[in-house]
C-alpha cells in the first residue's frame, strides 16, 4: 500500500497581479525522500516553495501538508503545523544583528516555553549537528564564511526538529568544494533524522549528490517528476538540454555515464 504524501498539491495557481507563474500544477511529495525541484529561471521554483509555506497566498488550488488542506485550517492549527517543518531561505536570511546562537534559538523563543538556559543547549546543539564549531554560536552573521552561513541557517531550520525541511538554492553561491560539503552533511541528516526534503536547486551536482527524485518546473506546471535516469528518457527540450548538455554530462557520475 503506498503511503500518503506529505505533500499533496492539486489544480494551484499563484500569480502577480497579471503575471501568472504557476497554474493547473499538481505534485505529491513522498515521506522521507529528498526531493530536487528544477526548472528554466523564472520558471517559479521558490514561488511553489512560497506558496506551500504559506509565504505567497495562492490565488486557487489546494495545498495539504501532513493530510491538512492549509488554506482550512486556523491560525492556531497552521501554527501548529509550521511547527513540523523548517525552512532555509536562498541567501540564509540570518538576522544580522543576533549572534548565531541567538538566531537558532529564535524558532525555540517563538514556538516554545523552554527555559532560556535549555534553549541555549539546545542551540549549541543544532550549531554542531549543522557542522559548526559550537564557538561559532557567539559569532555573528558577518563573522562567518558563506559556507558557514548556509550551515548556521540549516541549524536554524533544524531548531524545532523538523519532519520537512524546505530548502531554497542551498548551494548557491559556494565554492564546489565547499557545496560538496554542505550536500554530503545534507544527506547525511536526512538519513539519520529521517527528513523529507524539498529542495529547490539550479546545481546539478547537488542533485545527483542529495536527491532521491527530481521534480522539473516549467511551463507554469510539473513537467516531469522522476530520477536522474528516468528523466534523461523524457523528450523535452529543456529537460534534454539540463541533464545531457555539457554540465549535465559532466556532473553524472561515472556509472551512470556507463549505463
Amino acid at each position: 500500500m503506498t503511503a500518503e504524501p506529505i505533500i499533496r498539491i492539486r489544480d494551484l495557481k499563484v500569480a502577480f497581479g497579471p503575471a501568472v507563474v504557476l497554474e493547473h500544477l499538481d505534485l505529491d511529495i513522498p515521506r522521507g525522500e529528498v526531493i530536487g525541484v528544477i526548472g528554466p529561471s523564472g520558471c517559479g521554483k521558490s514561488v511553489l516553495l512560497r506558496a506551500i509555506t504559506g509565504l505567497k497566498t495562492p490565488e486557487s488550488g489546494s495545498i495539504e501538508v501532513f493530510g491538512q488542506q492549509l488554506e482550512t485550517l486556523r491560525r492556531d492549527e497552521r501554527t501548529a503545523i509550521e511547527r513540523r517543518w523548517g525552512i532555509m531561505f536562498q541567501d540564509g536570511a540570518l538576522f544580522s544583528n543576533l549572534t548565531v546562537r541567538e538566531n537558532v534559538m529564535v524558532p525555540l523563543k517563538e514556538h516554545t516555553k523552554l527555559s532560556p538556559a535549555l534553549m541555549r543547549d539546545l542551540a549549541d546543539m543544532k550549531i554542531r549537528l549543522a557542522g559548526l564549531n559550537a564557538s561559532a554560536g557567539d559569532k555573528y552573521p558577518s563573522d562567518l564564511s558563506g559556507g558557514m552561513r548556509k550551515r548556521a541557517a540549516l541549524a536554524r531550520a533544524l531548531a524545532l526538529d523538523p519532519e520537512l525541511l524546505f530548502l531554497d538554492e542551498p548551494t548557491a553561491g559556494l565554492d564546489p568544494i565547499t557545496a560538496a560539503a554542505f550536500d554530503a552533511l545534507l544527506r547525511s541528516l536526512q538519513r539519520a533524522l529521517g527528513l523529507t526534503v524539498f529542495l529547490v536547486t539550479h546545481d546539478v551536482d547537488t542533485l545527483h549528490a542529495t536527491c532521491d527524485r527530481i521534480v522539473v518546473l516549467g511551463e507554469k506546471h510539473v513537467l516531469a517528476v522522476g530520477t536522474i535516469p528516468e528523466l534523461r528518457q523524457v523528450d523535452h527540450p529543456w529537460i534534454q538540454e539540463y541533464f545531457s548538455g555539457p554540465r549535465g554530462r559532466a556532473a553524472a557520475p561515472v556509472i551512470e555515464q556507463e549505463a
